[in-house]
């Protein structure tokens, strides 16, 4: 038996570097700047960094004290702290940039001022709203986030509020229903109320660190002396802010590495500025240029689909500095495209298709569907939720900061506390797991998930994931006892590592930057949606065209691509987007008729969607709209208008009462099938092609009253 080599990686330095390929070798060994790296998606950029930082520190190049690695999220952070962990480097900083420059503004500010750093304002859309309204220009909740945007980007793009009125117009900024000059009141009373209140916000914590070390010599001789060697992640996202202060950290010193991929540049509305990346090496004309181009991630079929998507093609260049991926995975399946009638027919669609893939053995937490906007979410929980297919809503907030993650967590504490090591009971579920159950309970949880989507089914996600801790770290490490498994909790949070729950991930193309999963469903990929309908300039449709190779790219092995014809059954007619050009089959380049859709090849609960055909003219159906109503939309319905009517003022009034659009409740296609099959029993009611449980328990004895015959 050969035996185990458990000496750490970096007591041989040589051994770091056997894991990686010759471009990460590269990246690794280079140990001196500038250096720049384009790195692909999926390509190891992380792998590359940390073992770079690894190895400096190894040979001895560097002080793990004087590495600061620098990224945009937490969880960026964290996975970064956890993987050089890994390597044996504990002493690294790695943080976001706020963080960072948090730290030293708090370190320095009294040092320089004499007084503590003011404390960051907890509610900053109250303070925009307050300036608006002091103004008499306030607004809806829409206009006030705008306003709430324009504050942030004026900030990270060093434009005063003096100056915003000249800047804005030529950089396409605007607020609807206010003029620039408008605009430029509302920053400056928002900046006088913080004056007031002796607050700063989010974005005044680069501001402060900026104007400590720019004016003030010896604080940025203090900070380039602790930190001498500088690592930046995403380095495509940057503000001119950002850059700013990372100028101020490297000072003349050219050991600074930036790492990034223009090609998934989709914060420009945000003040990114992706040229900072691209022209580094013409700034820096003594940079190493390191271009990764492996994608380990991806399948060569999935590959193939993004490299056509981000090609030059018709006049367009190509995106500065991108690589073309070059997949390493073995083959997988063809991605897929799909249209449907409707919004509500494409959810169902892709809930019957995420179904397909767990009865394939791929699991709920590997699967994700995503999307442009958050107002195209409530038409897939509803289609999930009729399903019993389970999913959570990836949010911005910090997973640890909110509130009944905290309490859980709080409540767990005292139950470890409280554990005593009792011997483990012969019961089915193990007796550690049984306790953690209940403790949950007691914080007002329970195993199953609440009816319908929003806040509360939020919440319930939170602590879902919790207990998907417990459950795995019970799983792997015999005799885990609750203890365990809060501290397992708590390593996770002090490096921001959120848990993932058991269910499908539904996300927006934004916030799923950085993230992968075995299968993902791109949903609503159709003109106006994406690109954005208010995407007017070639450089805000380039942006838009990067959120679908972003979207693409986040997918293992299986990818599903989707569009609907239109938004309801009585909506305006829509293609499949510009950018599906140069990937879709032949026959779905249009929007089409019948015909131009090519049926899913796969079988449902109901039998073989190849051999569903129309009770009228007996041809094949092709979407799950028409497969619903039994025939073509065009084809002559059975269905008694009164019925209809009934059938629809009652949807009416329940989603009024809940709160939630009327398709949420039933979709149109449904309210119609149900109205020509006239069912008079739940039994029957269950056999209308995608009515589920969930839906024929809630509504079924109602939606039987009104179709009952009259007499």
């Amino acid at each position: 038996m050969t035996p185990v080599d458990d000496r750490p990686l970096t007591s041989e330095p040589e051994r770091l570097l056997d894991a990686l390929d010759p471009e990460q070798r590269e990246v690794a060994t280079t140990l001196s700047g500038p250096v720049v790296v384009i790195a692909g998606a999926g390509t190891g950029k992380t792998r590359a960094m940390t073992h770079r930082i690894a190895y400096g520190t190894a040979t001895g190049a560097y002080a793990p004290g004087t590495v600061l690695a620098v990224t945009f999220t937490t969880r960026a952070a964290g996975e970064m702290r956890g993987r050089l962990r890994q390597l044996g480097v504990t002493a690294v900083q790695a943080r976001t940039f706020h963080s960072a420059a948090l730290r030293q503004a708090q370190w320095f500010w009294p040092k320089v001022t004499g007084s503590q750093l003011p404390p960051v304002a907890e509610n900053r859309m109250g303070l925009v709203a307050e300036a608006a309204s002091r103004l008499k220009v306030g607004g809806d909740t829409a206009r006030l986030r705008d306003l709430l945007s324009e504050v942030s980007w004026a900030k990270v793009s060093n434009v005063l509020p003096e100056q915003y009125a000249e800047v804005a117009p030529s950089r396409g900024r605007e607020v609807s229903g206010l003029d620039a000059t408008a605009v430029a009141r509302v920053l400056t009373g928002y900046e006088e109320l913080k004056r007031e209140r002796e607050r700063i916000d989010f974005d005044d914590i680069l501001l402060c660190a900026v104007s400590l070390l720019a004016d003030h010599p010896e604080v940025a001789e203090e900070v380039r002396r602790t930190y001498r060697h500088l690592v930046v992640d995403e380095y495509q996202d940057v503000s001119p802010l950002q850059e700013t202060l990372l100028r101020l950290w490297c000072g003349e010193r050219p050991d600074l590495c930036v790492v990034g991929d223009p090609a998934q540049t989709i914060h420009s509305f945000a003040g990114a500025r992706a040229d900072f990346l691209t022209g580094f090496a013409r700034r820096h004309p003594e940079a190493t240029v390191v271009r990764l181009v492996r994608d380990y991630r991806s399948t060569p079929q999935v590959v193939r689909l993004a490299n056509a998507v981000m090609a030059p093609q018709g006049g367009r260049p190509d995106v500065l500095g991108a690589v073309t991926l070059q997949a390493q995975r073995p083959p997988g399946p063809e991605p897929r495209f799909a249209v449907a009638e409707d919004e509500a027919a494409e959810a169902e669609s892709v809930a019957d298709w995420l179904q397909q893939q767990a009865a394939a053995g791929v699991e709920w937490r590997e699967m994700a569907v995503l999307f442009r906007t958050n107002a195209q979410s409530p038409a897939l929980e509803a289609a999930l939720a009729e399903r019993d297919v389970p999913y959570l809503v990836r949010g911005s907030e910090r997973f640890y900061e909110r509130p009944e993650v905290r309490r859980a967590l709080g409540a767990l504490r005292v139950a470890a506390r409280a554990d005593q090591g009792t011997p483990e009971e012969e019961v089915d579920e193990p007796a550690v797991l049984r306790t953690i159950r209940d403790v949950l309970a007691g914080t007002g949880w329970a195993p199953t998930p609440p009816s319908g989507a929003g806040a509360v089914r939020e919440r319930w996600e939170s602590v879902a994931a919790l207990f998907a801790v417990a459950e795995d770290l019970v799983d792997t490490r015999a005799g885990a006892r609750v203890s365990d498994v809060v501290a397992e909790l708590e390593a996770r949070a002090a490096t921001q590592h959120a848990p993932v729950a058991h269910g499908v991930t539904l996300s927006t193309l934004h916030g799923a930057k950085g993230l992968e999963w075995d299968a993902v469903a791109l949903f609503g990929v159709h003109e106006g949606t994406l690109p954005f309908v208010l995407a007017q300039t070639p450089a805000e449709l380039e942006e838009e065209r990067r959120l679908l190779y972003v979207g693409i790219t986040r997918t293992r092995e299986h990818l599903r691509i989707s569009w609907s014809r239109r938004r309801s059954m009585s909506g305006s007619t829509r293609g499949a987007s510009r950018f599906l050009a140069p990937v879709l089959p032949t026959g779905l380049s249009s929007p089409g008729g019948r015909g131009s859709v090519r049926p899913e090849q796969h079988r449902t609960a109901r039998g073989s969607v190849l051999t569903a055909v129309c009770r009228t003219c007996s041809g094949h159906l092709h979407d799950a709209s028409e497969r619903k109503l039994g025939r073509h939309a065009d084809c002559p319905s059975s269905y008694d208008e009164a019925t209809l009517e009934l059938l629809r003022e009652w949807r009416r009034q329940e989603a009024e009462e809940l709160r939630v659009p009327a398709y949420v409740v039933f979709t149109d296609a449904t309210l119609v099938a149900i109205a020509e099959r006239r069912p008079s029993s739940q039994r029957e009611l269950f056999a209308v092609p995608g009515l589920g449980r969930v839906k024929v328990e809630r509504y079924g004895q109602r939606v039987l009253e009104l179709v009952r015959p009259a007499g």
